[in-house]
């Protein structure tokens, strides 16, 4: 099933491409604008061996690999407790649902104003937008807890923390695994994003912004493409180790439904 999708996205992205190459090869659109798709696709298989680019390609995914670290080692202790003490979560909740809903990109200025330092200032954007997704998928795991598992433990005389470490973190782990796979691809897009703000020595951001400034909208698009692919890639890692590790979780899902 997995094989067939891959081959209609495939051959999706293939059309997609055929039909912008003829739209510039007939002359419907001059291509000024928007390259053609084959010359992106040559400018993009010519990036990595550019040396400017691959620099700028290390610097973004250490930032981006900061970010996700620190907001993990944040956020999953914060859901844990959050969802285990409820009183503490009922009086935290309005707060996390006023400051969640706010776009992380907006705050990339500010960030810029208060934070000096042009790393921090990126990383510090990046674990706030990655924050999120692992902090509330963290709660979301608490909160499906089996309770009657809870209370067995508890019955044979286990205390709070027992049935925490043996009950509860393994039955929550398969959605703070979702939760940082989800924010693994928000950090990569504020990554790139604070560097295209904020600007810098180097970074996707920055080689896509100065190849904007020289007009050279096949660099833009051919860094992008590179970009995409980066996501792409670390989703489908961070998916294969969560199959890998939380099978089980996919087959009682699957069973439940």
């Amino acid at each position: 099933m997995t094989g067939a999708r891959l081959l209609r996205g495939a051959a999706g992205a293939a059309g997609f491409l055929v039909v912008g190459e003829l739209v510039i090869r007939f002359g419907i659109s001059d291509g000024l604008v928007f390259p053609a798709p084959s010359t992106i696709l040559y400018e993009a298989v010519r990036l990595p061996a550019d040396p400017q680019f691959l620099a700028g390609v290390a610097t973004t995914m250490a930032n981006w690999a900061l970010g996700l670290l620190i907001a993990i080692v944040v956020a999953v202790p914060l859901g844990v407790l959050l969802g285990a003490v409820p009183s503490l979560e009922r009086t935290v909740r309005p707060i996390l649902e006023f400051m969640r809903p706010i776009p992380s990109v907006a705050i990339i200025p500010l960030a810029i104003l208060l934070i000096s330092m042009e790393q921090m200032m990126k990383v510090s954007v990046i674990v706030y937008a990655s924050l999120w997704p692992i902090l509330l998928n963290t709660l979301y795991g608490m909160h499906d807890v089996d309770p009657v598992a809870k209370e067995s433990l508890r019955s044979f005389g286990f205390g709070k923390l027992s049935v925490l470490i043996r009950v509860s973190l393994p039955s929550a782990a398969p959605f703070v695994m979702t939760g940082v796979r989800i924010a693994a691809g928000i950090a990569l897009v504020l990554a790139v994003s604070a560097e295209l703000l904020a600007g810098g020595v180097s970074g996707i951001g920055v080689f896509v912004g100065t190849a904007g400034s020289g007009n050279r909208v096949d660099l833009v698009m051919a860094a992008t493409v590179w970009a995409g692919l980066l996501g792409v890639l670390a989703n489908m890692l961070l998916l294969a180790g969560e199959r890998r590790l939380f099978h089980w979780h996919k087959v009682r899902t699957g069973a439940q439904s």
